[in-house]
């Protein structure tokens, strides 16, 4: 049975309050994973709060819960984004869900030079809201108590853009710079994956130019799948938050 569920309306509370969910999550909490009376759990805003305690009425329609604790977790500074290239078999949006699971605190979607998948006219906005749920999803499994935000697509003219503004480390299995070498600062990183085929020469250039910088992981070429997850780890490490 999941412990961990997200009500975005939640703003404040207090031991001895009232909280409850409603909508989908409760029916599934209540009818699939049989959420009951008595049960200890915690909700959570998606913005930094979480509440734990005891469920005082199941059903299908809303569960409530009777507030113990109350926490207020601060976002992570520097944040790190994942900008992730399109990718073929769904293996984008396993790197999403990989990622947010590790802590990543939001996800841009690149539509790469070489990216064979394409969001175009309404598959915008359908591809975009299939990442939210992914990321929703996978906040709740992982029970963190902020949900990484999901940008729009972004092109790589937008990315160069974004390599003025925080910390740009591009994946390249060739570039000098070992991963596990980098050394924090204060500014949000943004962390670009490639697609299946790789990140072309002309878009390696360009973010350069932007101010981008390029390092590697290790030995292995990993899937696009991966690659963003494992460097995510990374820099967990060498941000001190693992």
């Amino acid at each position: 049975m999941a412990h961990f569920y997200l009500n975005d309306e939640l703003a404040a509370a207090a031991a001895g309050e009232h909280v409850s969910v409603m909508g989908a999550d409760a029916r599934h909490a209540v009818s699939v994973s049989r959420l009951a009376t008595g049960d200890h759990i915690s909700v959570g805003n998606g913005m930094g709060l979480v509440v734990s305690g005891a469920v005082v009425s199941a059903d299908p329609s809303e569960f409530v819960v009777e507030v113990e604790t109350v926490e207020q977790t601060p976002a992570a500074s520097p944040a790190i984004w994942l900008a992730q290239a399109l990718a073929k078999g769904d293996r984008d949006e396993y790197a999403v869900q990989q990622a947010t699971e590790l802590g990543v605190d939001g996800v841009i979607p690149w539509a790469a030079q070489r990216s064979i998948v394409k969001w175009e006219g309404n598959k915008v906005a359908k591809g975009h809201q299939r990442w939210s749920t992914i990321v929703r999803e996978a906040t709740k499994q992982s029970l963190r108590p902020w949900i990484p935000e999901v940008g729009d697509l972004a092109s790589t003219s937008v990315l160069c853009s974004l390599a003025g503004e925080a910390r740009m480390i591009v994946l390249d299995p060739t570039a000098d710079q070992p991963l596990s070498a980098l050394e924090p600062d204060a500014r949000d990183i943004v962390l670009v994956v490639g697609p299946e085929g790789g990140i072309s020469d002309a878009e390696l250039s360009r973010l350069a130019a932007a101010g981008a910088s390029a390092w590697r992981l290790g030995g292995p070429v990993l899937r696009t799948s991966t690659a963003g997850p494992a460097a995510i780890a990374v820099l967990n490490s060498r941000l001190g938050r693992w």
